[in-house]
């Protein structure tokens, strides 16, 4: 195994870990996902079932794309496609999330620490997949 390919690996185990620490959301009580808002600097959480629901499922999304991040870093050049699909699209994801993160006025810390770095984040990846596609040929 190259050291590109142990640099994915990291990359994408990583990723899959912070995102995993969504599942706390997705069962999260109401009353601490409340506090948690307020400390967070958000305000008062604007309580109804669409804003729970919201939260909650987007949690259970970041969880199982997490997974999918996970299981694609155990055989790279078998799943090369689908990392390579996660990563191209992360270069528009990652846009954005920072125009709805300064539309919505999220906070500095959230607005540049979610969509810059999914784009940067992609951007790696991409140069580290080229990479390894031209070592093989």
């Amino acid at each position: 195994m190259s050291q590109i390919e142990r640099v994915i690996i990291f990359l994408l185990r990583f990723s899959a870990i912070i995102m995993g620490f969504a599942l706390i959301t997705v069962f999260m009580p109401s009353a601490w996902m409340e506090e948690t808002h307020k400390w967070l600097g958000l305000g008062d959480f604007p309580k109804g079932p669409i804003t729970y629901y919201l939260a909650r499922s987007l949690s259970a999304f970041y969880v199982i794309y997490g997974g999918l991040l996970w299981l694609t870093s155990f055989n790279i050049k078998q799943y090369y496609n689908i990392i390579a699909y996660l990563a191209y699209t992360g270069l528009a994801l990652g846009p954005t999330l920072l125009f709805i993160d300064i539309s919505a006025n999220m906070p500095y810390y959230w607005t540049f620490g979610e969509g810059p770095l999914i784009f940067v984040f992609s951007i790696i990846l991409i140069i580290l997949l080229k990479k390894i596609r031209k070592s093989d040929s």
